[in-house]
């Protein structure tokens, strides 16, 4: 074993785990915060700036477009610098873009500011995927994975009623530059305290620390599988991204609740999210104690989550009352993540350790293309219907696709061996 360098804080393989695992869940509330903090503002800022559905919805689409897009130098990124540089320098990125968001005066530099806010944002899940399967063993992924992917959730669930109180109290503007100044904060004890495993004692054989590099894109590139994960992630994340984009709009404009009453409405579904990524990881965890294959459980867990999540959202669309609605958007958000925390599982038990980083970042590039048109396809729909039911019948229909892709081409028997060589 190589002797300990003065980079591992002499910290024991639990503290390194504790650490790690409680930094990625603190930055991912931030994180969602932070991306849920123009949805709760939209109705109030769309009114200040004059601004119509269609340009909010570029906003929010703005944001998705470069968090996609900003995937892809993110695994050589990795390979140079580390996780803790990565995640450092993207935290202190996404908080400066929202704190300087508080600051803007028309749509043009609104827009450039949400873009490097989803730029920033972008090494999250390749650098906390990399982090877990790092310092956690296969038995004990599954939970870690799904405490990393519920602090989306916690804090999409915290953020309504917090940010409505928070910008009722001081203003949407103040609002930003808070978050963004709690995001330098986070980036700090980030950099401070967190280490990569191959920066401490707990260094594992130069073997399984080999640099991917660019072969990896075509390596992966070819396998059918990989293909069928980048199309079938994109049904999630467009879901996904309709929920967190819309919500607050939704339950304001489609329901005639005020702005103080749909925040703590929306915290209903988003808590039914985290109980879903918490359902996803501890079973998986469960059935893999008990044998049965990773690839078979996650799969299951993918289709079966995805189908009864577009069943939800497309009822809806046609809910009569509120509280039907609020019960639909519920089981549409606790399924979404059930089956999208697996999907995080799956990229996990189908490729070789070397791939893991660029397999999360080819899923998110393509996922992230695709439900980057939710935002923006909603509030073009909205504008033009002056209603959800056809922009949510859309995400319904755009889930059962992703569905389809899990199931004809996402198979583990897809990925050719030669991944392992």
């Amino acid at each position: 074993m190589v002797k300990a360098q003065s980079t591992s804080l002499n910290r024991s393989f639990r503290g390194h785990q504790t650490i790690t695992l409680s930094l990625l869940f603190l930055a991912g509330v931030v994180n969602f915060f932070d991306r849920t903090s123009l949805s709760i503002a939209n109705s109030t800022i769309r009114s200040e700036m004059h601004l119509n559905a269609t340009q909010m919805g570029w906003l929010l689409s703005a944001f998705s477009i470069a968090y996609g897009c900003a995937q892809l130098p993110l695994v050589d990124l990795l390979d140079r610098a580390g996780t803790r540089r990565v995640l450092g320098v993207g935290l202190a990125l996404w908080s400066t873009a929202q704190l300087l968001t508080g600051f803007v005066r028309g749509f043009p530099s609104f827009l450039v500011l949400r873009v490097f806010l989803g730029m920033g944002e972008a090494p999250f899940y390749p650098a906390g995927v990399r982090s877990t399967r790092e310092w956690f063993s296969p038995s004990t992924r599954g939970r870690a994975t799904a405490a990393m992917s519920m602090s989306q959730t916690i804090g999409l669930a915290i953020a309504p009623p917090a940010l409505t109180l928070l910008m009722l109290w001081i203003g949407w503007r103040a609002m930003f530059v808070a978050l963004g100044l709690s995001g330098l904060v986070v980036a700090l004890a980030w950099l401070t305290l967190h280490r990569a495993r191959r920066d401490t004692e707990f260094r594992e054989p130069a073997a399984a620390l080999a640099a991917e590099g660019q072969g990896a894109w075509r390596a992966l590139l070819k396998q059918r599988t990989v293909w069928g994960m980048m199309l079938g992630f994109g049904g999630i994340n467009y879901t996904n991204w309709l929920y967190t984009a819309w919500l607050p709009g939704y339950l304001q404009a489609e329901r005639h609740l005020s702005l103080a009453r749909s925040g703590w409405i929306a915290a209903i579904p988003f808590l039914a999210g985290a109980l879903g990524m918490f359902a996803s990881g501890a079973l998986a965890d469960r059935l893999a104690r008990a044998g049965l294959p990773l690839t078979r459980v996650h799969l299951r867990n993918l289709l079966g989550g995805m189908v009864v999540s577009a069943a939800s959202t497309f009822l809806v669309a046609r809910s009569s009352s509120t509280v039907e609605a609020v019960a639909g958007i519920s089981m549409a958000l606790f399924c979404i993540h059930f089956a999208g925390t697996s999907g995080w599982g799956y990229v996990q038990a189908v490729s070789p350790a070397r791939y893991v980083a660029s397999l999360c970042a080819l899923q998110n590039f393509a996922s992230f293309m695709i439900a980057s048109a939710a935002p923006v396809l909603t509030g073009w729909l909205l504008d033009r219907t002056h209603s959800f039911s056809l922009a949510l019948a859309v995400c319904s229909a755009v889930t059962l696709l992703g569905a389809l892709s899990y199931a004809t081409l996402a198979q583990p028997s897809g990925m050719h061996l030669a991944l392992d060589a």
